[in-house]
């Protein structure tokens, strides 16, 4: 990274009181500018309790959504509004109205990688690292809607023992990594631990010796005694990994993992954003509101039993 670029953020990040969010599958270099970087649950948290005026939120669409509806007083931009996710874009509210209309009194668990408009239909939210525990907290006797992310839910199902209603939502990223990918790694290196994240296909997931998002990914490689661990997410999260764990080995399932979305952003956009203060991201208050209630239930997990019907 050029050095005179990192420097006029950094400047403009004192002079506006501003934060930078970095999600673990944006390129090394805008990871290294971010003041937390992480997985979906931690932005979430950590867009909730900033103190910072303006947001600069460096992944895609939806995590900005997030952060809007959880600081509609602040200031929040996406570098490059184009980064988008695929699967936010699988469910739009017609589709989730229709199949709430065929399962009455169902629980609405939402994936949180979907838009603020899905997030106003849906009881309560979840990230890969939390949506089990999501599942668990609602009344055994509920019957539950899970979207949009069939491969996620499929999961979630079996850990869970719940029958879910489930839509056809995937992520193109994660259903690149293959079983046959991880056999021939196996194959080569036979001593090597295998992760995995939850949004795979069923006979990937089946291989792994571990299962988590890649906040949980994070963790467990600083602990494992593995020398070798082969990792089948997106792989901008080997960075992190290689950084954190310079004493060990990570190995992509595939180079094919890549989210060309969350690759649009780069310093340099970065720091436009914050020299213009460009790309803004403004959820309306009447979506806000519902999304809001749904992202809160999803932060306090545990607390109490989820009603359902809004």
């Amino acid at each position: 990274m050029k050095r005179s670029v990192q420097d006029r953020i950094v400047e403009l990040k004192k002079r506006l009181n501003a934060v930078i969010l970095a999600h673990n599958y944006q390129i090394d270099s805008v990871q290294e500018l971010g003041d937390y970087v992480g997985d979906s649950l931690g932005l979430s948290r950590q867009a909730a309790r900033t103190e910072a005026d303006v947001i600069v939120f460096c992944g895609v669409l939806f995590m900005a959504e997030t952060a809007s509806i959880l600081n509609p007083d602040k200031l929040v931009l996406i570098p490059d509004p184009e980064a988008n996710c695929p699967m936010a874009q699988m469910l739009d509210p017609d589709r989730l109205r229709a199949l709430k209309e065929r399962h009455p009194g169902a629980v609405v668990v939402c994936y949180v990688n979907s838009t603020a408009e899905v997030k106003a239909l849906s009881d309560i939210c979840c990230t890969s690292s939390n949506a089990v525990e999501v599942v668990e907290s609602i009344e055994p006797d509920r019957p539950i809607i899970f979207v949009p992310d069939r491969h996620l839910g499929r999961y979630v199902a079996e850990q869970t023992g719940r029958e879910l209603i489930l839509d056809k939502g995937f992520c193109p990223t994660h259903v690149r990594i293959l079983p046959e990918h991880i056999a021939e790694l196996k194959r080569l290196y036979p001593e090597a631990e295998v992760m995995v994240h939850p949004e795979c296909l069923a006979g990937t997931v089946r291989m792994a010796d571990v299962v988590a998002s890649t906040g949980g990914m994070v963790r467990y490689a600083r602990e494992s005694d593995a020398r070798v661990i082969i990792v089948g997410t997106e792989v901008g999260l080997l960075y992190r990994l290689r950084e954190e764990n310079p004493d060990k080995e990570f190995l992509p399932v595939t180079p094919a993992a890549v989210c060309p979305n969350m690759k649009r952003i780069m310093p340099e956009k970065v720091l436009w954003a914050l020299e213009e203060l460009k790309y803004e991201v403004k959820v309306p208050e009447a979506v806000r509101g519902q999304a809001k209630r749904a992202l809160d239930r999803m932060l306090s997990v545990g607390a109490q039993p989820v009603p359902a019907g809004g």
